[in-house]
């Protein structure tokens, strides 16, 4: 039976495509688990270590994942043909876990909320800026190897 690369829809009439699909999840939430573990611990760390005055560990959290991505995928498309359970467990799972767009907007709201305008436009284009940039490094390294 092979395994599927496409996103999981709730559209497996089959009991074998139920057994496939629950198997994919299983991938994911292991991916997650590990992801969401990773930003916690940065989160604290980078909290502990820079401080509490900018989210620090957002941006930094946010640039690593769109690295990690943007090597990933690219090196597992154009260069080693992985296994697809790879890209639930990494791509989906982890850094679909581990970044933290939610918590991005949030503080950026928060900063706009309470009029801190430099804090709003910096965290906004940092992240934005910083994140592309993270994946195109990723990718540029994952086509060097």
């Amino acid at each position: 039976m092979a395994i599927r690369c496409e996103l999981i829809t709730p559209t497996d009439k089959t009991w074998e495509d139920s057994i496939v699909a629950l198997r994919e999840y299983l991938w994911v939430s292991l991916g997650g688990i590990f992801g969401a573990c990773a930003r916690y611990f940065l989160s604290r760390f980078t909290a502990k270590m820079l401080g509490t005055g900018f989210p620090w560990g957002t941006l930094f959290i946010n640039i690593s994942g769109s690295f990690i991505l943007g090597l990933f995928l690219v090196y597992t498309t154009e260069k080693a043909f992985v296994d697809p359970r790879w890209r639930l467990l990494i791509a989906i799972g982890f850094c679909g876990a581990y970044t933290t767009f939610s918590s991005y907007a949030f503080e950026s709201m928060v900063y706009f909320e309470q009029g801190h305008w430099s804090l709003f436009a910096g965290n906004v284009l940092a992240n934005n800026i910083l994140c592309l940039a993270g994946v195109l490094a990723g990718a540029a390294i994952a086509r060097a190897l």
